[in-house]
Formats: structure tokens, sequence, C-alpha cells
């Protein structure tokens, strides 16, 4: 099938997916330089205490605050992109994630302006969590909603999730460059703010490139048609039965990645199991790994469906728990190389098909509010909360066997969700959506 090429700007499908891409790699790396400095040197210049697992845990919650900004910043830019158009929703939160990071890397420490610190450090997260609550759907559904056949729905859409281990290799790839440039006592004093004052020029970069995109197709058509719903968001909440397991199905991975990303880094530096460069380094090379193997997990679930991807993604987490936990406490780096990267593939695997299982949950009038709210609230539940829990559990028990359990109930809650959730809905395209019930899903794929 042909494509075609919009005169007002880029309309072709696979463009679009490709600016969905490297739109959300520089939202994801703002997102995660914060997770690495939250773990490496935010205790020490914005929340000392003599306490280090207090510090830590201070640290890590202004972590867990952008997770909770998520689902209200779903929400906000849910309902106005369901309103106004993906598009405009999707260069805003851009434009909101970018200022905010640059001023993180701006603000002055705890020893400067005292409690001041901290409270700013928190209110740029809050920003920074509602930007990425409106990213993720905008740019799924924008790359989802020009494709045209179900496979390309499903690759399609699995490119911006892609953005996130992108956006953790281009972040760790950062720090380990700027902390082996000006070495352990210059990176915590002032190095730190450099991978936050780069992120300015990524996002000129992005917004140049997302505003020459063409508005969503099937958005045009609801426009067209005047089905554009006046409360989408309320009719979402009204539709329990979809949103409820649609959140439901992104627990399992946020709550691995996040351990991979945030957690397993910091214990294993203060436990002198592995250096910080090392960790950073295994980060980078999993995170590629996830990279790569995502969009094949979308073309496996183009051919056998979804949901059997999908499941396999998630049972494979599960049982994987243990063996990686055990790994990272081995002290091998080895261990460590070959637990990490299979703990990412497994995260793929689930990541792969649920842009296009979960959007599709939802009709289009209210999709891009569906899509972010059950993303946003699937954070919040497993990446915000899994760094405090592990970061407890490994404190109280002395090691991260309970923390593979806890991994291990987060894979049993989205597998029953994942079984629950009806998906996908029909497109626009191919059946009229109803403009009296906020949610009809048609039968599974």
């Amino acid at each position: 099938m042909s494509d075609t090429t919009s005169p007002t700007g880029t309309g072709r499908p696979w463009r679009v997916a490709i600016a969905g891409l490297i739109g959300t790699t520089i939202e994801w790396y703002d997102f995660f330089i914060y997770a690495l400095a939250a773990t490496l040197v935010f205790a020490p210049q914005f929340f000392p205490s003599t306490s280090s697992l207090a510090s830590t845990l201070a640290a890590l919650s202004t972590f867990a605050i952008g997770f909770v900004a998520r689902p209200i910043g779903g929400a906000l830019i849910g309902h106005f992109g369901d309103r106004v158009g993906r598009k405009k929703m999707l260069v805003l939160s851009l434009l909101v994630m970018g200022i905010g990071t640059a001023l993180v890397g701006l603000l002055p420490t705890y020893a400067t302006i005292g409690v001041a610190a901290p409270i700013l450090l928190v209110l740029v997260r809050l920003a920074q969590g509602l930007a990425v609550g409106g990213e993720w759907g905008g740019a799924t559904l924008l790359a989802l909603e020009h494709a045209r056949t179900p496979a390309q729905r499903t690759l399609f859409s699995s490119l911006p999730q892609v953005g996130l281990p992108l956006g953790v290799v281009l972040s760790s790839m950062v720090f380990l460059v700027v902390r082996l440039a000006v070495g352990d006592g210059g990176f915590v004093s002032w190095g730190w703010r450099l991978p936050f004052l780069a992120s300015a020029v990524l996002v000129v970069v992005g917004l140049v490139i997302r505003l020459k995109l063409d508005e969503s197709p099937e958005f045009e058509r609801l426009r067209s048609a005047h089905t554009v719903r006046r409360a989408p968001i309320a009719d979402v909440f009204r539709a329990p039965r979809i949103w409820i397991p649609a959140s439901g199905v992104t627990i399992a991975a946020s709550v691995l990645g996040n351990l991979l990303l945030a957690f397993v880094l910091g214990y294993a530096a203060q436990a002198k199991l592995h250096s910080a460069s090392t960790m950073l380094t295994v980060t980078m090379v999993a995170a590629l790994l996830w990279t790569v193997a995502l969009p094949l997990a979308a073309v496996l679930a183009g051919r056998y469906g979804r949901r059997p991807v999908l499941v396999a993604g998630i049972v494979a987490m599960g049982l994987w728990a243990f063996p990686y936990f055990a790994l990272v406490e081995s002290g091998s780096t080895v261990g460590l190389f070959v637990g990490s990267t299979v703990a990412a593939l497994t995260i793929a695997l689930m990541t792969g098909p649920y842009g296009a299982y979960l959007a599709e949950a939802f009709p289009a009038e209210v999709r891009y509010s569906g899509a972010s709210v059950a993303y946003g609230i699937g954070g919040v539940l497993g990446g915000a909360c899994a760094p405090i829990v592990a970061t407890l559990l490994a404190s109280s028990t002395g090691g991260l066997t309970a923390v593979a359990g806890y991994v291990a109930v987060a894979a049993l809650v989205s597998l029953a969700a994942a079984l629950a959730l009806r998906s996908p809905y029909r497109p626009a395209a191919d059946d009229a959506v109803s403009t009296t019930s906020p949610a009809t899903p048609a039968a599974n794929a």
C-alpha cells in the first residue's frame, strides 16, 4: 500500500512513527536523567541527613512524585488531546518537559538556599510528571492512527515505546561520559547539572520535528463528523471495566523497568557489589537490547496476536524475577549483565504490543484520555512505588529475595488485567463509533 503525503506537513505513517520515537526518546531522556541523579547525587545535594537510608528514600520520593503526577497529566492533556487534537498536546508536553529539565540543572542546592531547594525540586518534578503523562498517549495514538493495517498499528504504536529504553541509553551515556570526564568529586558538586542543561538542545530538535507533523486522520474524521466529546475523561471513568484492567496491564513492566533503571543501580553501588560506572554500562547495554527487542515483539504480536505476546512477556518476567535478583546479589559482573539483559528482554516482550492493545481498548473519541490515564495509573501503582518499596524490603530483610517476590506479585496483577481487558476497539475508519457509549470493545486480538 503506497503512502501519501499531506501538502501541509508530514503524513506518511513511517515518518510519523519515527517522529514519535524521536520525541519520546527526548522526553524519557529528560525523565530518566532525573532518576539517575536521584539515585546518585540528589540525596546529599538536596536531602542531607544523618541517615543515608532516610536521605536516599527522600530523593527517591521525588522520583516517585513524577509518577504520581502522570495520571493527572494524562487526564488534563488527554482531555484536550481528545478535544483539540493529538499534535498540539504533544508539542505542549515536550515543551513543558524540556523547560522543567533545564530548570533542574539550574537549581541551587540545600547548602545554598536551605529547604527551598527540595521544594523547588519537587515542583519541577511535578511539571515533568504532568508532561510525560500526556506524552506517551499522544505519541502512541498519532503513530497508531496514521497506520493503515492492524499489523502496522501494532508496530508503529510500539515505536514511541522504544523511546523509553533509548532515553535510558542516552541519559546513562551522558551521565557516564560526564562522570568520567570530571571525576567523582566534580560530578557530585557540579557535573551532574550538565545532562539536564543539555536537554534544552534536544527539546529544540524535538519541537521542530513535531511541528511538521500532520494531525491524526482519525481525529480529523471525528472533528469533521462533529463527534468530539465534551468531557472525554468523564466518559472514560464511566467504563471501569475498561480503564481498571487497562491500568493494571502496565504495572508489571513499570515495576521491573524502574527497579532495573533506578533501584538496582543505587543498591549495587551502596552495597559495594559493583561500581556506579559498571552499573551505568550494564544499564546501557540492557536498554539497547530492550530497544531492539521491543519492535520485534510488536512484529510477533502483529502475527500471532497482541494478547498472547503480552501474556508471554508477563509470565517470563514473573519467572525471571528470582534468578535476576539472585544474580545481582552474587557480585558477579557477568551475572549482573545476564540478569539485567534477560530482565530487559522480558520487559520488551510485554511492552511491544501493549501500546496498541491499551489504546484500542478505547474508542477514538476518548482514546487519548483513556490510554493516558490508564498508563499513568499503572505507572503510579508500579513505577512510583517500586524503588521505594524495594529499598524498604532490601533494608528490612538484608537481601533481594523479598524484592523478587514483589516483582512476581506485580506480574500476577498484570496477568489478571491482561486477561480481563478486551481489546482492540475497532478503528473509526472500519466501524461507526458510538456517541452514546464511552467504549464498546470488540473482539480480542
